[in-house]
């Protein structure tokens, strides 16, 4: 599973459809013949429409909301005191090269996720942290992200028996079930479940299927209750349409699989 889906990464990158339609279009029109020409020019008009449509932000954002409000409440700070413990899910580091050499820890845009936990933490003195997380791309040979969640987290005062590490996971079915298996985790009481509010669902789905007694606790929201039709960025854009495919195409591959 963990090999395929970097495999299929090509599904969810817009931007590189309308790379390979380029292609495509460039090698029609360099045949001879009126025939290949034609085809080439459609080809690349279509390309053209692929790279600008996705700067449009209220589409992805129409489909981001789908993922994101069925999460938009989280329990009570009184409700929290009723859970034992918070599972933080991996993916607001930036990969290990980015720190080496470096003495300041490395977050990125889904920051919230190591932040908001430790508020929770300091509310709630009863409750402890378990953050999953190994390392997800294939070549990486640096410190795993669990240890550099480790390195944040002690830099931030959390004491060090309140904090669990899971250092082998790859994706969000080893984040369950290799979680599940930490010296000290019982995953039968009550856990919150910390991630990006389009990464719930999926989330829920898999540590569910695993048998974690888990409650969302979505942070890192992409959008609000509404997006302004006028609103424009490429750069935006195709970040969020990467977010929406992967996250469909990993649910469809989750379920066929059995693991959501």
């Amino acid at each position: 599973m963990f090999l395929a889906s970097k495999l299929l990464v090509f599904l969810t990158q817009p931007l590189a459809w309308a790379a390979g339609l380029l292609l495509v279009a460039l090698v029609l029109l360099g045949r001879a013949g009126a025939g290949g020409r034609r085809w080439g020019l459609r080809t690349l008009g279509l390309a053209l429409f692929v790279l600008l449509i996705q700067g449009w932000e209220p589409l992805p954002d129409a489909l981001l909301r789908q993922l994101e409000d069925p999460y938009s409440h989280t329990p009570s700070a009184q409700e929290v005191q009723s859970y034992h413990g918070v599972v933080v899910l991996g993916g607001a580091l930036e990969p290990s090269h980015v720190w080496e050499g470096r003495s300041q820890v490395a977050l990125n845009d889904s920051a919230e996720r190591m932040i908001v936990p430790l508020r929770l933490l300091r509310q709630n003195p009863a409750l402890q942290l378990l953050f999953t997380g190994g390392e997800g791309d294939l070549l990486s040979r640096g410190l795993s992200e669990a240890a550099r969640a480790q390195l944040l987290y002690e830099s931030l005062g959390l004491p060090r028996d309140r904090l669990l590490v899971e250092d082998r996971s790859r994706n969000t079915y080893e984040n369950a079930a290799l979680g599940a298996r930490v010296p000290g985790v019982d995953p039968s009481k009550r856990w919150l479940l910390v991630t990006s509010a389009w990464h719930m669902r999926r989330s829920m789905a898999t540590f569910e299927k695993v048998g974690w007694n888990v409650t969302p606790y979505a942070v890192d929201f992409s959008t609000g209750s509404h997006t302004p039709w006028s609103t424009y960025s490429l750069v935006r854009g195709s970040r969020k349409w990467v977010l929406v495919l992967h996250e469909w195409l990993g649910l469809l591959a989750y379920r066929l699989a059995g693991q959501a």
